[in-house]
């Protein structure tokens, strides 16, 4: 029950992509309970990497998270007018990412942050993102943020919509609905079943594969991908641009070179990497491949490796038409909402980054909603990067052994370890009554 004393408002304006911004709201609902204050619906920051202005409402649905995380917090929509007039940066509530150490304990708030909320009656938390720890947490506060990621944020309906139309053409003239799609799409699954029979042999199934290799992960990687004296030029310029800080660091630090930060396993797989990886694993010339994170560095010519291999492989913009995508184009958030029903729907889900947010995401989902019955492979970059370097020297049959090995591909996963994401690992007593 939501406790009755009432110590302020807080304000969250998130940063990063519709992921991240997923794991902000989260966390500031825990925040609020924490803080013994009411939420004003978080605000999306503008980011020069995404250029996208959507906001809260124009993703998920507004009033269904209101009213379900209502028994635990209160949640408003504005803040009050006598607190709207007031200059929060003057009056020093204004708090910002740089301020919060990443995954701050709940200490630092009760130290830091509510002596602000109790005199300001206001604070603001402006980018805020990943800065609170995921332990120690009390069983309370950590089971609210399974109740926020896992029910309370359902998209908008015409997310859902062209979410059901993508999961429709993806499995083609034998169209059934998953087990997750209801969770996803909402009342929209139905569409996704053409006939009304049970799932068979002969139903079409495919592979999700979240291809992370746009130009910000690659130029944030500090990695070399083939492309000599241009391609450094290009990344280095787009670090000065969105990642100044990461720029200066090169300029004053010693930092490993990209040979060195390869062998670590520190680099983004490239579609040429995945497609080896997939071809090692098993995965005929015949399986469907929805790819996400379509504005693949390198373009089109980049995915010839993939789709030579695997000519089934589709994406959101060639499943859904120019009009179907329409009033999603230049909304980043919102095409990154259809990649994730499209990859968590999906009959086996791949990543080709572990520490990404969306496959993070991705694979708690379908740990929660999938009842143990949906694989996710988790590659070892280290140990993939050591096969690759050798894959020329090699036999074939050697290649896939090791490959299978440096992938962990499995339907089951252990209880939550220790400080690690509850979005990632739901299988704890907090968010899953079984977790055997």
């Amino acid at each position: 029950m939501v406790i009755e004393r009432n110590d302020g408002y807080i304000m969250v304006t998130a940063n990063g992509g519709m992921n991240q911004q997923r794991v902000a709201v989260c966390n500031a609902v825990v925040l609020a309970r924490l803080l013994n204050s009411t939420l004003v619906v978080p605000k999306f920051l503008y980011s020069s990497v995404w250029k996208d202005v959507s906001q809260f409402s124009d993703i998920y649905q507004e009033e269904h998270f209101i009213n379900y995380m209502t028994p635990d917090i209160h949640i408003v929509k504005e803040l009050p007018d006598n607190l709207r007039s007031l200059d929060l940066e003057a009056i020093g509530s204004v708090v910002t990412d740089a301020d919060i150490i990443k995954e701050a304990k709940p200490s630092f708030y009760l130290k830091n942050i509510l002596p602000i909320l109790i005199k300001n009656k206001v604070v603001h938390l402006l980018g805020f993102g990943n800065r609170l720890a995921f332990d120690p947490l009390s069983f309370e506060l950590q089971r609210l943020r399974c109740r926020c990621n896992f029910h309370a944020l359902r998209f908008v309906p015409k997310i859902q919509e062209a979410g059901a139309l993508l999961l429709q053409r993806l499995r083609q003239q034998e169209g059934y609905p998953g087990p997750l799609d209801k969770h996803l799409v909402g009342p929209f699954a139905k569409s996704t079943m053409k006939e009304n029979r049970a799932r068979s042999a002969k139903s079409s199934r495919y592979l999700s594969l979240h291809l992370r290799f746009e130009i910000d992960m690659v130029a944030h990687s500090l990695c070399e991908f083939g492309g000599g004296e241009e391609e450094r030029k290009e990344l280095k310029a787009y670090r000065a641009v969105h990642f100044p800080a990461l720029s200066l660091l090169q300029k004053t630090t010693k930092l490993p070179s990209p040979a060195e930060l390869r062998l670590e396993g520190l680099c983004p797989l490239t579609p040429e990497e995945a497609v080896l990886m997939l071809a090692a694993l098993g995965f005929k010339r015949k399986t469907k491949v929805f790819v996400a994170g379509s504005q693949i560095y390198g373009g089109s010519s980049r995915l010839n490796a993939l789709t030579s291999l695997y000519p089934n492989l589709v994406t959101k913009e060639k499943l859904l038409s120019s009009t179907e995508l329409e009033p999603f184009m230049n909304f980043s958030s919102q095409l990154a909402a259809l990649d994730f029903i499209g990859c968590t729907a999906a009959d086996a889900f791949a990543m080709t980054d572990s520490g990404s947010q969306l496959s993070s995401l991705v694979s708690g989902y379908r740990i929660y909603y999938g009842g143990g019955r949906m694989p996710t492979i988790r590659p070892n970059k280290r140990r993939l990067s050591s096969i690759f370097t050798k894959n020329n020297t090699i036999e074939w049959r050697i290649f896939e052994i090791r490959v299978r090995k440096a992938v962990r591909q499995t339907k089951h996963v252990l209880k939550r370890p220790k400080g690690r994401s509850v979005y990632r690992y739901p299988r704890c007593n907090e968010c899953m009554c079984r977790t055997g």
